[in-house]
Formats: structure tokens, C-alpha cells, sequence
């Protein structure tokens, strides 16, 4: 589950952010881990490549531990759009060379900028999700409907379920129901994952099973960076 962290990381599939500070002035979000915090000097630059790798409207700047090493990377979100219920938003995972590994250098087609460098951006898809009268945004449905995927969302937010006695209830305090990140079904089982409340924490993947109108978990194995 560790390898499985690391490589949502990596490809852009990041836990979902917790606290993350409101939009300033300029209209971009700001949400920097303690040991990457960009200064106005570092953002500029980074603002620039953006620019010229076709993010020109920045909706968010964050920056983020790549567990268990030391690296810590910049991520650039343009403006979102919405298309009934699919959200697309344009991301640039940029590099700066004292943050990242040890002797990476940029690969042949990124873009330079002094000590940063970025490949080019990528499309992140986002479903949206309704439950009651709240919409609640997920990264993947797979296997599965989408009136499904909301069906067991709202089981979890109304704490409607079956816990099987190898499952470790007192972790359920620490995940961030209204968050989930993905909903996968394969045969009759289904694997729904979440986040962790606290920043950095890593995610929660609960193994479900639905018995008629019950839903059972049987499961929960727990990433942590």
C-alpha cells in the first residue's frame, strides 16, 4: 500500500488537500507543506513556466512531500471546467532542483527555467458525485455506476453499515468521509478508498461487499507515507 501511495503521488492523483488556505488577492489558492514554501521570488518563476507550458489563469499552487524520500515537488492548477458531471483541470507538476532528488536533471523535452523545470501539463478528471442536496467530488469510478458510487457515499455519510469484526473501527475517527477518491468494483467486491483527516496522513482503502440493501465492510488497510 506504501508503493500504492507513492505512486498516486507521482502521477498527480495526490491525496486530497486538507486545509488548504483561501484564494488571496490574485485569485490563487495557496497550500504549501512546511518544508516547501514558495517565496513571491520562487512563485514568480514557477507562475512564468506555467505560463509557457499554457497554464496562463493559475488556480492554485501547492507543494508536496514525496514520502518516504525527501523530495518535495510543485504542482500548478489552471482553471477548472465543468461539464455536467465531469471536471477537467489542467495540471503542471514542476520540479525545482534543491527540492527534488538527489543529481535529477530535466529530461529532454521539459522546459527550463534557472532551477526549475516542468514536462508539460496533463488533464486531472474529477465526477461529481450528489448526494442529498451536497455535491462531492471523486477521482475514479470504475466498475460501477454512477448512481452507485452515490448510493454507498451516502451509506458512509449516514455511518449505515455492517462492520465485520476484523476491521478496526477506531480508525474510522480519522478519515475524511466527505472526500473520497475513488470507488472500484471487480466481481461483487468493491473497494471505495478515502483520505486521512490530518495532512499527510496517507488514505484509507475499505473493502465492501453489499448484501441486498446492506452494505459490509469487510476490510480496511490503511497507506501511510
Amino acid at each position: 500500500m506504501k508503493k500504492l501511495l507513492l505512486a498516486l503521488i507521482i502521477v498527480g492523483l495526490a491525496l486530497p488537500s486538507q486545509g488548504a488556505d483561501k484564494a488571496e488577492k490574485d485569485g490563487i489558492q495557496r497550500d504549501y507543506v512546511p518544508r516547501a514554501v514558495l517565496t513571491k521570488a520562487q512563485e514568480k518563476i514557477v507562475l512564468e513556466l506555467a505560463a509557457k507550458r499554457g497554464i496562463k489563469k493559475v488556480a492554485r499552487i501547492s507543494t508536496y512531500n514525496l514520502f518516504p524520500t525527501a523530495a518535495r515537488g510543485i504542482r500548478v492548477e489552471g482553471l477548472e471546467q465543468v461539464k455536467g458531471r465531469e471536471v477537467s483541470t489542467p495540471v503542471l507538476n514542476v520540479s525545482y532542483k534543491k527540492w527534488w532528488h538527489p543529481n535529477a536533471a530535466p529530461r529532454k523535452d521539459d522546459l527550463q527555467m534557472g532551477e526549475y523545470w516542468a514536462g508539460k501539463p496533463r488533464t486531472q478528471k474529477e465526477i461529481i458525485l450528489k448526494v442529498g442536496k451536497k455535491e462531492y467530488r471523486t477521482r475514479t469510478v470504475m466498475g460501477l455506476k454512477m448512481e452507485e458510487a452515490e448510493s454507498m457515499l451516502g451509506l458512509f455519510l449516514n455511518k449505515t453499515y455492517i462492520i465485520e469484526p476484523a476491521v478496526n473501527q477506531a480508525n474510522f475517527k480519522q478519515i475524511a468521509w466527505d472526500k473520497p477518491m475513488g470507488f472500484r468494483k471487480r466481481g461483487e467486491n468493491y473497494s471505495i478508498s478515502f483520505p486521512h483527516k490530518a495532512r499527510g496522513g496517507g488514505f484509507f482503502d475499505l473493502q465492501v461487499k453489499m448484501d441486498g440493501k446492506d452494505m459490509v465492510i469487510q476490510q480496511m488497510f490503511q497507506a501511510v507515507p
